[in-house]
């Protein structure tokens, strides 16, 4: 089979096909068409994970439209005369007025929705599957290989129970498990040993945060009941999300900072 970029060096040297954009342009417009044909079409769990997948697309779209019109506009409130000289030091000052005035509760449940958090690492380093499992080998002659053991720090909740060891896939260590958490609060510059609710989010897929996988840049959820934290209705806050700032497996603990 013919290796490099051929086709593109063809396409510099002698251009593109005359119907070459009209063809493309149809046949992107023909591909919803048979997407949705074949949707109609499939039967059985075919059909579910099809329509779950459509779903899942569209309501992802819904979110993100949703998120972009949320954004509050400001706008000049009308000049009014007022009575009596105004001080110099409100001359060059405009009054302004939000027109959409969101609490920072829903704001921050609208984040969770769509998915978005203002948080203190926002890129972190992708980890290889490599580097986050280890093969254990099984079975008499030690041929199997299927079973896999986290080498990263994990959270289980108070009521886990393992497998038999026999049909467990992924081991997870004692030893790497934690259930408290040194988080930071950014704004009064103190941090505390918070116990961990659960795991939010791992950027590196969401297969790691089924497993409850602590790396670096990870949200988890922890109980800050103990800080005293209230809403603005006066309810007190139990639950908040932290991002991990550390490598957990490197230092033996977790840091965090809160996502206020």
């Amino acid at each position: 089979m013919p290796q490099g970029d051929y086709i593109e060096l063809h396409r510099k040297r002698h251009g593109y096909r005359h119907d070459f954009f009209e063809r493309k342009r149809k046949k992107e417009a023909r591909q919803v068409h048979e997407l949705s044909a074949k949707a109609q079409k499939a039967l059985g769990i075919k059909g579910k994970m099809i329509a779950k997948k459509n779903y899942a697309e569209k309501a992802l779209m819904k979110k993100t439209l949703a998120m972009h019109e949320e954004s509050s506009t400001r706008r000049k409130v009308d000049d009014e005369v007022q009575d009596g000289a105004i001080p110099a030091y409100l001359m060059d000052r405009e009054n302004t007025t939000r027109a959409k005035v969101l609490s920072n509760t829903i704001k921050q449940k609208r984040k969770e929705k769509a998915g978005k958090w203002e948080v203190p690492i926002p890129k972190v380093r992708p980890v290889a599957e490599d580097e986050m499992f280890k093969v254990i080998r099984s079975g008499k002659r030690k041929t199997k290989q299927w079973k896999r053991m986290v080498t990263k720090c994990t959270f289980v909740g108070p009521g886990f129970t393992r497998k038999p060891p026999k049909y467990e896939r992924f081991i997870r260590p004692s030893g790497l498990r934690f259930t408290k958490a040194h988080v930071t609060h950014p704004e009064l510059k103190c941090t505390f040993n918070l116990d961990i609710i659960g795991v939010k989010k791992n950027p590196n897929g969401p297969m790691y945060t089924s497993l409850g996988v602590m790396t670096k840049g990870t949200i988890i959820e922890v109980n800050v009941s103990e800080l005293g934290l209230v809403t603005p209705a006066g309810k007190v806050v139990w639950g908040k999300y932290a991002q991990v700032t550390n490598n957990p497996e490197n230092d033996g603990c977790i840091n965090a900072v809160l996502l206020v």
